[in-house]
């Protein structure tokens, strides 16, 4: 029945492998089920309700993924996204968690409409290459640089905004323990290495040598906290403030997903001779239902995932292989009072909260992120600078929709002053012209 319904004589793989090879994924990508309710928590988000709706909407939709496209691409909360939700809209903004995921589910529902039309094709046209690259450079060194402030590595300095935590103190040193306990995993290509470095680390902290993460009195119990599940606030997000936040959310959403999905689709060999992927459409349909999904259920929007690399590379082929990585989302909704634990954070004298377990994933995600800055040429100034502008914006900012903005009307700028105005799309040219007077309104 397997091989029938995942076709996988065709695509000359077995059950074996599929199965070895969503395990693979699971082991890959499972820290969002820790990091996620951790980030969320700082919005406000009530922390064993976010770690129930990040399992069970990670498994929903990548159960579907599995299903109906049959491909091996599995799908969980976007880190980057969850970011925008708890440190800008939630933080720098004032906005409340529910109308954050109103945000999320309005992103998703355009994404959604944009996958059912052909005007996906004209918004991958219309951003240049190396601005698409650039947004995911600058999310990843805005993922880092909140593990390094949540972590205590950098602190807060009226002097120079920022500096060098202290390292001597118990929580701050468990982060620098972890960070090097995962880069030395990592290094040596151990799968699961950024899930194994937040339980090595978490029993560190448990540790009498650390003392700072408390026992779980239980490590299994039924799912009970649903608090997020359709708590959002679909009428406070529709304000002029938060048009840019939904512009943002959408361009992340959406390219991340292009290039994830090609990413994987040129590795499993699925692109064809126009290096396209087969049943795109209903890929990116299924996709943005995780965005629409993740607004819903209260846990930021769901998105493919990288990680899923390794079920290939595993040689997973077929959509049977996420469809057990779906199965291990759902079974560990009965581990949400130690995920609680792990994510909930550390209580410091003056209301300080810190994350020593989970920071060391933030900053190793927002490392791999980085990696996509080789792919931009700096010496084409026309790019360069937008780019450089995009990337730099996001971390200094703290706000991924600025370091867009930036980029966008830097590019267009430049090729107006250089006389090439005929070379920038007209849904470039627009959305810098929406940029410049959402900037302009702010002040």
């Amino acid at each position: 029945m397997l091989d029938r319904v995942f076709k996988l004589s065709k695509l000359g793989t077995d059950v074996k492998t599929e199965v070895t090879a969503g395990i693979t994924v699971f082991m890959t990508m499972a820290y969002i089920i820790f990091v996620n309710p951790a980030i969320l928590s700082a919005a406000g988000v009530p922390i064993e309700g976010a770690a129930v709706a990040t399992c069970l909407g990670a498994g929903l939709v990548t159960f579907l993924m599995g299903t109906i496209t049959n491909y091996p691409l599995a799908l969980a909360p976007g880190m980057g996204i969850n970011a925008i939700v708890a440190f800008t809209i939630a933080g720098a903004m004032g906005y409340s968690w529910k109308v954050a995921m109103g945000v999320i589910f309005i992103e998703g529902v355009i994404v959604l409409l944009l996958s059912l039309s052909k005007l996906r094709g004209l918004v991958m046209e219309a951003i240049p290459i190396p601005l698409k690259h650039a947004i995911g450079v600058g999310i990843g060194l805005f993922i880092a640089f909140i593990g390094l402030v949540e972590g205590g590595i950098v602190v807060k300095n009226p002097a120079t905004l920022v500096s060098l935590g202290d390292l001597s103190s118990k929580d701050t040193l468990l982060t620098c323990v972890g960070l090097v306990i995962t880069i030395v995993l990592i290094s040596r290509r151990v799968k699961g290495a950024i899930l194994i470095g937040i339980i090595a680390t978490a029993l560190l902290g448990m540790s009498p040598l650390f003392s700072l993460i408390p026992l779980p009195e239980k490590v299994f119990s039924f799912p009970r906290d649903f608090s997020t599940f359709f708590a959002l606030d679909i009428k406070g997000a529709f304000t002029v403030a938060l048009a840019p936040m939904i512009f943002a959310l959408f361009m992340t959403d959406f390219f991340d997903t292009m290039g994830t999905a090609i990413g994987i689709g040129e590795k499993a060999g699925f692109l064809d001779e126009r290096g396209t992927i087969p049943k795109l459409r209903d890929l990116l349909v299924i996709d943005s239902l995780g965005a629409v999904t993740g607004g819903l259920f209260g846990c930021s929007s769901i998105t493919c995932y990288i990680e899923s690399a390794s079920g290939v590379t595993e040689g997973g082929r077929s959509g049977l292989s996420v469809t057990v990585t779906a199965l291990l989302f759902f079974l560990s909704l009965f581990l949400t009072p130690l995920i609680s634990i792990i994510g909930g954070g550390v209580k410091l004298p003056g209301g300080v909260v810190r994350y020593p377990v989970t920071a060391p994933a933030l900053i190793l995600v927002g490392f791999f992120m980085v990696s996509l800055v080789q792919k931009i040429n700096f010496t084409e100034v026309d790019t360069g600078i937008p780019a450089f502008l995009t990337i730099i914006m996001m971390p200094l900012t703290y706000n991924i929709s600025y370091g867009i903005g930036f980029g966008f009307i830097s590019y267009t700028l430049i090729k107006i002053l250089k006389g090439r105005f005929r070379e920038v799309h007209p849904v470039m040219a627009l959305s810098s012209l929406f940029f410049a007077v959402a900037f302009l309104l702010q002040g």
